[in-house]
């Protein structure tokens, strides 16, 4: 790779845009040329006081017409929600996009998705890579390297364990925590679906091990709140949900091959009492040799540690980019990229 300065946008600027967004500013591997915003408060904002940095001249805008005519090399895509019809224009318009939201593996469940994506980046020339850190990097591309170090795998299992009292998010309202725990499990929610997303990173690993996915499998555990639980976004009342565990499995010749543990919680008062510790991901694999792998960030200054998923979503994408922008046309998965190697991260 040239060691050029990739000229970027971002697209939404949220939890995980800002971390991104921060990463562009201070890099200078990257020039950061346009920010769309979807918070009207937010438009015409200088983007140094977005993030709380030094005014950089580049003004957010809720323009999309004017980001679509920009030069630039990439644009991390970072909205909510995934538009596949808007990645779909940007890669028209000749601009790489890498994205947190996905795709990041094409499984038939996103076929349709891959289509569109395969046709912009031939009429674009350009390249898109989905990725994030779960399902993305500790699925797929993280397993995937650890099993190098095997004789014989029988089972994978990966772990994220996320304590959203310490660490809040719009995930506690979206997945439906201080809900009773009846509306949950029978009323439509944000995880309904979730196992196919999953099943991306799943069938990276899956089909990397020379096998194929045969069935996959869902269920769901929740935890109720002992107390009121407070939190900066409201109260989650006694008797609520309080913590969730999805566990989906992939199988292949007819055993589980590939299980992921979600475990979503609100501190520790809760029933069942989980006591899983603090936020953290984890990688078991079973065979010969067994092995663990613990995934986590170092300690606060009280001891405990804080849960990085946010942050690690936005470097994930963020890292990528100039391997992306130099990548042949269409849909970049972690197999097309190799060993990632990122620029400009030492620096005074």
């Amino acid at each position: 790779m040239s060691q050029k300065t990739y000229r970027v946008i971002q697209w939404a600027t949220g939890t995980v845009g800002k971390v991104s967004l921060r990463h562009f500013v201070e890099n200078p591997a990257f020039e950061l040329v346009g920010v769309l915003v979807t918070n009207p408060e937010k438009v015409g904002k200088d983007t140094g006081d977005i993030i709380g940095l030094p005014p950089t001249g580049v003004l957010a805008t809720d323009d999309v017409e004017a980001i679509l005519a920009l030069e630039a090399d990439c644009v991390h895509f970072a909205p909510l929600v995934q538009d596949i019809d808007m990645v779909c224009r940007l890669l028209r318009s000749g601009k790489n996009v890498v994205s947190p939201v996905g795709p990041v593996y094409p499984t038939p469940a996103f076929s349709a998705d891959v289509e569109k994506i395969e046709a912009a980046c031939k009429d674009g020339g350009t390249s898109f890579h989905g990725c994030g850190i779960h399902p993305g990097f500790v699925g797929d591309i993280l397993p995937m390297t650890l099993t190098r170090l095997m004789d014989r795998i029988d089972r994978i299992q990966v772990y994220e364990i996320a304590d959203k009292l310490r660490n809040p998010s719009v995930y506690i309202e979206f997945m439906g925590f201080g809900l009773d725990p009846e509306v949950l499990s029978t009323q439509p929610n944000c995880m309904e679906g979730a196992m196919y997303a999953f099943a991306q990173s799943m069938a990276l690993v899956v089909e990397g091990l020379g096998k194929t996915i045969e069935n996959l499998t869902e269920k769901h555990e929740i935890a109720t709140a002992r107390n009121d639980i407070a939190y900066p976004g409201g109260v989650i009342r006694a008797g609520t949900v309080a913590g969730q565990h999805w566990e989906w499995t992939a199988w292949a010749d007819g055993a589980p091959l590939i299980v992921y543990h979600l475990y979503y919680l609100m501190g520790d008062d809760m029933e069942p009492a989980w006591n899983l510790g603090d936020s953290r991901h984890r990688i078991v694999i079973e065979g010969n040799p067994a092995m663990e792998l613990t995934l986590m960030a170092t300690a606060d200054a009280d001891g405990r540690h804080p849960f990085l998923g946010i942050t690690w979503t936005g470097l994930l994408g963020a890292t990528a980019i100039p391997q992306v922008c130099e990548a042949a046309p269409g849909m970049v998965t972690h197999f097309d990229l190799g060993v990632v190697r990122p620029q400009g991260l030492v620096r005074p």
